[in-house]
This record gives structure tokens, C-alpha cells and sequence, in this order.
């Protein structure tokens, strides 16, 4: 872990672009009240193969003109080269320096993966069309990609990304902080030296976290899950022992040297504000080791 505590910190929280224009209204009000903490960025999601393309672009403007960098994920599975490139002309032309670049998933009844078809290809075509213009993040797996063909070949090819251009990490979320820390340790032998930066994921629904879990690769805890298990349609028991367990996770990461906290907010407030104000975090907390 020593070579995450050289980083400042630095936190974020992460939206989907709403449908409709009830969705954009909650979404405004969402935005508010987390911009009252001041985070570094906000990061906005893109839909499989493009399909949230002009929603993302709308609200990635729309949040970046109101005063908090915003940062767009852009995925590259379903899109060509030039449709990137416009993507990328219109986030710089609109004061955008931040980017997420994400491999993405096929979506269903799309017959061809397009012209860039891994992450690292992304990171480099986004260097080679816009040089130095964006910071890029990537993902991380601490427990390994779910189409990954082995755990060594996940870690190569996160060092892809890297040696592509990226700049930083951004997780998946986990709830074991042992994979995290083993993760690190591994990228450090391979001298590999980005930040890191954990992703938390709130629990407020059980069912929904099972099946995100499911597509994503990220293991639920035997006891987590059973604990939650035991609440059964008790929302409010589901959503306090979350915040509690996760609370004392993120304290126990802070304390370890991470270079910050990402949190999927899923377009709501009290979930990860309630987090950030048991960890005692103020407006922010921006240590440097």
C-alpha cells in the first residue's frame, strides 16, 4: 500500500443519466446537495454501446456549466473511432478535462464490437487524438474482471491501461478490503503506480445489490449477505446496517493510505452522504502523506 499514500486525496460521486425530465429534476436536486461537500468531480455513466451517448453528453455538460469538474465515461464496445473523436472534440470544447475510459459491454442483438475493442486501446486512441487534454481514468477489479481469462491476465491488463496513458483508477466496488490491498501489493511488484481509488457502493436494496453483484464480478460476503438475508423486506434495517458496515469499511481504507472514496450514488443523496458524514469527512478531507 505505500505507493497509494504518495497521492492527495480525492472524492467523487458518480450518476446515471436520467430518462426523463422528472429524472433530471431529482437528479438536479441530487447534484445540489452533494456539491455541498465540494468533491473533486462528479462522473457520469454511459450506457452499453453507446445507447445513453446523448443523455450522458446533456448531463455531463449540464453539471460540468454549474461549477464541479465533471467527468463523462465513455466506453468503446459498439462505437467507431470517429464517433469517439467527436465525443471527445465536444467534451474539450465544453471546458471537460476528465475522462473515464471503460471498455464497456456488448449489448444485446449488437452484432459488432467496433473498431476499438479493449480499454487500453481506448486510453490510447483518446492520448493520440487529444494528447495531454484529459486526465483518464480507468477501471480496476480488485476481485478480477468476470470475463477476465485468469487473474494474472486481469493484472497485465490493467498495466496495459496504464502504459496507454492513464492517469488514475477508479474500482469496482468490493466489500472485502483484502482484495483491495492484495490487488495494490501485486501492482506495486509489477511497478505499476497509479491511485487507486476505492468504489463504494451503498447497500439500499438487497435484491438490486445481488443482481449488480452478479453481472459485475463483485462478491457479497457470506456473512453480509446472510445478515441481509435476515432483514428480509426491512428497507430501513437493510439500508442502517449498510451504512454502518460500510462506514467502518471506508474508515478502515482511509486509514490504510487510499487515495480517496468513489461513490455510486445511484442518482441518490442520503446513502453516501450519510457515509461521508459518519467518516467525519467535513467539506472535504484532502491529506497528503
Amino acid at each position: 500500500m505505500q505507493s497509494q499514500k504518495q497521492f492527495k486525496r480525492r472524492f467523487s460521486f458518480e450518476f446515471f443519466p436520467p430518462k426523463t425530465d422528472k429524472g433530471k429534476e431529482k437528479l438536479q436536486g441530487v447534484r445540489d446537495q452533494l456539491a455541498g461537500v465540494h468533491p473533486d468531480f462528479f462522473s457520469v455513466t454511459f450506457g452499453a454501446g453507446g445507447s445513453t451517448r446523448d443523455r450522458t453528453l446533456e448531463t455531463v455538460i449540464n453539471l460540468h456549466k454549474q461549477g464541479i469538474s465533471t467527468a463523462p465515461h465513455i466506453s468503446c464496445i459498439g462505437s467507431t473511432k470517429e464517433s469517439i473523436a467527436e465525443l471527445l472534440d465536444l467534451y474539450r470544447e465544453n471546458g471537460i478535462n476528465r475522462i473515464v475510459a471503460l471498455r464497456g459491454d456488448m449489448p444485446s442483438g449488437m452484432g459488432s464490437a467496433g473498431e476499438l475493442r479493449h480499454a487500453n486501446e481506448l486510453v490510447k486512441f483518446i492520448r493520440d487524438h487529444s494528447g495531454d487534454a484529459f486526465n483518464i481514468e480507468v477501471a480496476a477489479y480488485p476481485e478480477f474482471h468476470p470475463q477476465a481469462r485468469n487473474a494474472e491476465e486481469d493484472l497485465k491488463n490493467f498495466a496495459r491501461k496504464v502504459e496507454a496513458g492513464a492517469n488514475s483508477a477508479i474500482t469496482q466496488y468490493f466489500f472485502n478490503i483484502d482484495s483491495y490491498f492484495y490487488f495494490i501489493d501485486r501492482l506495486e511488484k509489477m511497478n505499476v503506480t497509479v491511485p487507486v481509488v476505492p468504489g463504494i457502493m451503498p447497500i439500499v436494496n438487497f435484491s438490486n445489490l445481488v443482481r449488480f453483484s452478479d453481472m459485475c464480478g463483485a462478491e457479497i460476503p457470506r456473512w453480509i449477505r446472510k445478515q441481509l438475508e435476515a432483514y428480509g423486506d426491512d428497507s430501513e434495517s437493510i439500508r442502517k446496517f449498510g451504512e454502518e458496515m460500510l462506514t467502518e469499511m471506508c474508515g478502515k481504507l482511509l486509514d490504510a493510505g487510499v487515495p480517496g472514496l468513489h461513490f455510486y450514488t445511484l442518482n441518490q443523496v442520503e446513502p453516501s452522504i450519510s457515509i461521508w458524514k459518519n467518516l467525519g469527512l467535513g467539506e472535504r478531507d484532502k491529506i497528503a502523506f
